[in-house]
């Protein structure tokens, strides 16, 4: 197993990667959030690092995202290299704002995204966040399988049920924005009162969690394309994705070329993931039968 095979291969493919995007863009005195830097678009490119050489991908998101956050610095939800981060923060200093890119909602992913950028910026109960996300759906896929937003935020986010102290990320909105609950301890209960039902983006321990619940969930959903007779109309993209990727991982490529079969061709061909997999399972798939001939 060649080093570009492992872990550290991961690193080194990042350390590079970075050191070829842009240190900092501006509009208008304002910095603009730079897509590149965020760390599951990051991932994705070792995703596609990794299959596009044939070769298992070595780190689960959340592994990275742990191994991002010990090796390299962020900034306004960017990764840099440390000799990256003395340039950025000159630039923030004599920046107004920094702007956060708008994120168009036509699939489970981006409703994910949208729903981040929405409760790190204001932790929200279902009833304030339910009619802003009707707003965003009228883009949605027609072949994509479109979720309540109950199951985005119940997969995804974690609401605070006033069982324990207030939780930092709510804390921080609560005691900036009103005037009444600044200096308050996480345990007082007019602070408690005003932070029940909110549902907030977790730290990294409890996204773990989050995120096995949510792939055990995704694979039942692919087990049932798997034993699916017909063809599936309406598949749940990040379903497949992670279906794929568990097939990739030990080398299945058969069961990623049979699932394709049964999937609509626009899901497949407007989906770089999922095209990327297809692809690179045929190539292998007609390589060992070529070494049967």
């Amino acid at each position: 197993e060649s080093e570009a095979e492992t872990e550290e291969g991961v690193w080194d493919f990042i350390q590079t990667h970075l050191q070829y995007l842009p240190v900092a863009k501006k509009n208008r005195g304002d910095l603009l959030f730079v897509p590149e830097r965020d760390p599951r678009i990051l991932f994705d490119q070792v995703v596609s690092f990794f299959i596009r050489r044939g070769f298992p991908i070595p780190l689960s998101s959340q592994e990275f995202q742990k191994g991002l956050a010990q090796r390299f610095s962020m900034r306004d939800g960017m990764y840099f290299l440390s000799e990256q981060v003395a340039e950025y923060d000159r630039n923030r200093a004599t920046s107004m704002a920094i702007k956060q890119l708008s994120i168009f909602v036509d699939d489970e992913a981006s409703a994910i995204e949208w729903l981040r950028q929405e409760l790190k910026i204001k932790p929200k109960t279902y009833s304030e966040i339910h009619p802003l996300f009707l707003n965003e759906l009228s883009g949605w896929k027609k072949n994509e399988l479109q979720l309540e937003l109950a199951i985005l935020l119940e997969q995804n986010f974690i609401k605070y049920d006033a069982e324990d102290d207030v939780p930092s990320q709510i804390h921080t909105y609560l005691s900036t924005n009103f005037k009444d609950l600044r200096g308050l301890e996480k345990d007082n209960p007019s602070l408690k009162n005003k932070a029940k039902e909110r549902w907030y983006v977790p730290d990294h321990n409890k996204a773990d969690d989050l995120e096995r619940l949510r792939l055990r969930s995704l694979m039942r959903e692919f087990e049932t394309y798997k034993e699916e007779k017909k063809k599936v109309k309406q598949p749940r993209a990040e379903a497949l994705r992670a279906g794929f990727n568990a097939c990739w991982q030990v080398q299945d490529y058969q069961t990623i070329l049979d699932v394709a079969s049964k999937i609509p061709s626009d899901v497949l061909q407007e989906d770089e993931k999922l095209l990327m997999f297809y692809d690179n399972a045929q190539t292998l798939t007609s390589s060992q039968d070529d070494d049967w001939d």
